[in-house]
């Protein structure tokens, strides 16, 4: 049950303490320029991290396994931060812009998990789904 509990829990908290960060990010500031900072600390954090993981192998080995989604991947995680940066210095508050967008993000997945993967579609997501654009609807008036 932990296996399952603990990765959930440094998702949440990582996105909490991100959101609260990404609208702190003074308005007058270069996001670009930023994001090098904010890349330049996770770097280091990264590297004592792959140190520390358990049963890893030689670099050379652990690179031969890497392909291309590590580059696609920080191509998307520059377009979510800089995306995030720009949405709160629209105007969005932050008790609605993190739940639309990952709202959104769940039907488009569930979507995608049904085109691409195969996986089931049941009645209860399709209310959930249903659920989730009322709810969008409601927390998007004014």
């Amino acid at each position: 049950m932990w296996s399952m509990i603990w990765p959930i829990a440094i998702v949440v908290t990582g996105n909490v303490f991100y959101n609260i960060f990404a609208k702190s990010m003074p308005q007058d500031a270069n996001p670009f320029l930023a994001l090098i900072f904010t890349y330049l600390t996770s770097a280091p954090l990264c590297i004592l991290a792959y140190f520390l993981y358990p049963g890893r192998e030689s670099l050379s080995v652990e690179i031969s396994r890497l392909n291309w989604v590590a580059v696609a991947l920080g191509m998307c995680l520059v377009a979510l931060e800089v995306g995030n940066i720009f949405v709160y210095r629209a105007g969005w508050k932050i008790s609605v812009a993190s739940l639309t967008a990952n709202i959104l993000l769940a039907i488009i997945l569930v979507i995608v998990g049904v085109l691409f993967y195969k996986e089931g579609m049941s009645l209860k997501q399709l209310a959930g789904i249903a659920l989730c654009f009322g709810g969008l609807f409601l927390i998007t008036q004014k």
